[in-house]
């Protein structure tokens, strides 16, 4: 299961050393263009993940797993082949649209399985392997550039869905069996979309995905271009980015460790909390004070560290959340959150991360924002917590 949720991390990540490479091949007069690679991909995914869960709960997991996989490697060859960056934009949404089937109907296998804290415990080890993924796909995506040029990655991205694919077909049972399947049938559909999307826990929780992961794929898809316009460390970026997922990594192994004690909703609480603080202190640092270049390249540094490890403490409880209230519609559930929260999100990072100028603020003034939104959502839903008189 994590290495299905870690095909999204890795497709995203080994992109990042070829954007400005493919920018100056194929978008030369507007470079900021290239961050859409990213985003074209998420975008895809948030569109797929609507109909993924509701066609695992009609067919079964596994079968889905892997027909999603086939229109990754689809929408992977597709970019192998593009010569220019709107074939990319195409190619990268078909990929995304793929990728969702792995990503969305591994948490509803988890959730068959587990229930409550405990489902937020697993769904923090695969949150584990979503963030140390990145400590080596851009470096791994660098070398596969300096070797056969930035087509050449689509071609890993092809051999990782295969090996995934072939691994969960060979040693993961079908965890929806035959009689609790549900007819795909549109009224049932649509009903059950109704009792999600009004349901208060999952609404809120949805509201703060879309929040919280709208300010990390703003920095995700800008970072590059910070460390190469900005601080002029492109070169070795792939090795700075690497730094960043390893430092945010045990963010997952604290929050499985304290979540069952705190509570998911304290923990995304106070986790929202620190984050404004460090934000406003970075954007302090950076606005008002006379650093030199060196000191705001770690502030920035630092801040990113700081988004990484957010969504390490807090990603695997906003899925748990929302998802457990809705053990009956637990693929509809997952397709539905994951597709309304991920284009959200997409919808907040792009003009976020297209609002570059050549330093890093507008991106940390736009991601304090963000997250301030998302913290007063957590307000509202801490009063949902049945357990808040014992765990909050």
């Amino acid at each position: 299961m994590a290495m299905l949720f870690a095909m999204v991390a890795f497709s995203i990540d080994a992109m990042l050393p070829a954007l400005p490479e493919i920018a100056a091949d194929i978008s030369p007069e507007a470079p900021n263009r290239a961050q859409l690679i990213i985003t074209s991909f998420v975008l895809g995914m948030g569109l797929g993940t609507l109909c993924t869960g509701p066609l695992s709960d009609t067919f079964g997991r596994k079968p889905v797993i892997v027909a999603g996989a086939g229109l990754y490697i689809i929408g992977a060859g597709l970019a192998l082949m593009a010569n220019s960056v709107e074939t990319i934009f195409a190619a990268r949404l078909i990929q995304g649209v793929g990728a969702a089937g792995p990503r969305v109907v591994a948490v509803a296998i988890i959730r068959d399985l587990h229930s409550g804290r405990q489902m937020a415990r697993m769904m923090s080890f695969i949150m584990l392997v979503f963030t140390l993924v990145p400590a080596i796909a851009p470096t791994l995506g660098a070398g596969i550039i300096w070797l056969a040029g930035w087509h050449a990655v689509f071609i890993a991205f092809i051999l990782f869905a295969v090996l995934s694919t072939l691994w969960l077909s060979l040693r993961q049972p079908e965890t929806l069996p035959p009689e609790s399947r549900r007819p795909f049938r549109i009224d049932p559909l649509l009903e059950g979309v109704k009792e999600i999307v009004t349901h208060r826990v999952v609404a809120l929780s949805l509201a703060t995905q879309a929040l919280v992961f709208g300010a990390f794929f703003a920095t995700l898809s800008s970072t590059q271009q910070v460390f190469d316009q900005t601080f002029g460390r492109g070169e070795n970026f792939h090795f700075w980015f690497g730094a960043i997922a390893l430092c945010a990594a045990p963010a997952s192994i604290i929050n499985a460790r304290l979540v069952e004690r705190i509570g998911m909703r304290g923990m995304i609480t106070r986790v929202l909390g620190m984050e404004i603080a460090l934000t406003t202190l970075a954007v302090g640092l950076s606005w008002l004070t006379p650093l030199g270049a060196t000191a705001l390249f770690y502030v920035y540094f630092l801040w990113t560290i700081s988004m990484f490890f957010m969504v390490g403490l807090t990603g695997g409880n906003l899925n748990a959340l929302s998802m457990e209230p809705m053990g009956h519609l637990a693929g509809l559930t997952a397709s539905v959150t994951g597709s309304l929260g991920t284009i959200g999100a997409v919808a907040l990072a792009i003009p976020l991360g297209l609002a570059f100028d050549g330093t890093p603020l507008p991106l940390m003034v736009g991601s304090l924002v963000l997250v301030t939104l998302a913290f007063g959502m957590m307000l509202l839903l801490r009063a949902t917590d049945p357990q808040r008189h014992v765990a909050t």
